[in-house]
């Protein structure tokens, strides 16, 4: 079947990116691991022995940097309703974490240890339709934050991608009541088109 004429732009923009063509020689597992790497250069927001839960992390750009980064000592949980391929030091479960059997997996491998960190990296499939795509975009965010409430440590940080319209300001003024600090980053890695941004949230207030 022919492709489309904006699927054929859409894999030569893809194929033509520098960072599609770093993370092939870097042996990351999506363009995404610098996102989280320039963020990481920026804030210091993992360190060696912490605990991570990675939402949304097929196909495991972002676990992938984070468990490097804390290490044998750390805790690296990831989960995603997509199947990912293993990894080392990665405990990955698949399924939707709003479903309490999953939650309660995460929570089994948590095994009672203080999460520092709640990293997600999600977005809905796209149909097209901006009042839609973004209704879909925040319904993400509000069940991440959910997670992230029941299971950070005080003074735990919090991390997800979100797209500017509809339903974010008043997410943004949840978070702010959750945390004691709320900062904005757009990753040079992230597309000049993209209207997705990342949120920081740090010093989780239970």
């Amino acid at each position: 079947m022919a492709r489309s004429k904006s699927s054929g732009r859409w894999l030569k923009e893809h194929f033509d990116d520098p960072y599609v063509k770093m993370a092939q020689r870097d042996g990351y597992r999506s363009r995404a691991s610098y996102k989280l790497l320039e963020i990481q250069e920026k804030d210091r927001i993992m360190r060696s022995g912490m605990t991570v839960v990675d939402l949304g992390s097929a196909p495991g750009g972002w676990s992938q940097v984070a468990s490097r980064i804390v290490g044998e000592k750390g805790c690296m949980i990831a989960s995603d309703i997509l199947p990912m391929d293993g990894m080392a030091d990665v405990a990955f479960i698949q399924g939707d974490f709003t479903e309490q059997e999953v939650f309660d997996k995460i929570m089994a491998v948590i095994n009672n240890r203080p999460v520092d960190l709640v990293i997600s990296d999600m977005a809905p499939n796209m149909s097209g339709i901006r009042t839609a795509d973004q209704a879909a975009a925040m319904l993400l965010c509000e069940l991440a934050l959910d997670l992230a409430i029941k299971v950070l440590r005080p003074g735990g940080d919090f991390l997800i991608k979100v797209f500017h319209g509809e339903g974010f300001d008043e997410y943004l003024k949840e978070v702010r009541q959750q945390f004691e600090k709320v900062q904005m980053r757009k990753p040079a890695s992230s597309r000049d088109r993209s209207r997705e941004q990342y949120l920081l949230a740090r010093g989780f207030r239970p």
